[in-house]
């Protein structure tokens, strides 16, 4: 008796997941006004099930947005578990380039969410600097990343590099321009203090 509510729990944690992820495609393919039906039909689930989950379009927007950012934050332990610290940060910031186009690909509809008084970007600063020092400290602990880096400054650097190379055909250089800045991360010998 009791196997039968885990079976429906996963069950909607898994309808969960796929209307998230279905929502952020339909939002940055079709824009901010897709029909939550068309959500809900990408999903594989019932309109009714969607609105079990998420009751208002502004709900759905920000736990899509949120669980984009989670998945990118989260992803920073497990690959400190698999990889070297520097190797693991390059793969953190392609992971960081695809949260990036998937939140540029959703700009509309997370427009219309803040104008509703929503706030899905509340978190966003202190999880993700929480992950980049995360693998920032991992790599200097490690003696293959330098110890004096702003965790913000890599995330800015990264938002910067992500906005300039967003036109197709551009991902490519994106992945050259992170090796470009991953070189400029590694520790190599002590740096010269600034004189005034």
């Amino acid at each position: 008796m009791t196997a039968q509510p885990n079976v429906l729990r996963a069950d909607a944690r898994r309808n969960r997941e796929r209307i998230l992820e279905a929502a952020v495609r339909s939002f940055s393919e079709k824009g901010a006004d897709v029909a939550i039906d068309t959500i809900a039909k990408a999903a594989g689930v019932g309109s009714a099930t969607l609105y079990r989950h998420f009751p208002t379009r502004e709900a759905l927007v920000e736990a899509a947005y949120r669980n984009e950012l989670a998945r990118v934050c989260d992803s920073a332990a497990d690959l400190l578990a698999g990889h070297p610290p520097d190797r693991a940060l390059r793969l953190w910031m392609e992971r960081f380039i695809d949260y990036l186009a998937a939140k540029h690909g959703m700009a509309d509809a997370l427009r219309a969410a803040v104008a509703t008084g929503a706030d899905p970007f509340a978190e966003t600063l202190d999880r993700l600097g929480t992950a980049i020092s995360t693998l920032l400290h991992a790599g200097a602990d490690a003696g293959l990343l330098r110890s004096d880096i702003d965790p913000l400054d890599v995330g800015f650097s990264l938002s910067g590099l992500a906005l300039v190379t967003s036109a197709p055909g551009h991902r490519e250089r994106a992945g050259r321009l992170l090796d470009l800045l991953l070189d400029g991360l590694r520790h190599t010998a002590p740096r010269p203090t600034p004189t005034p």
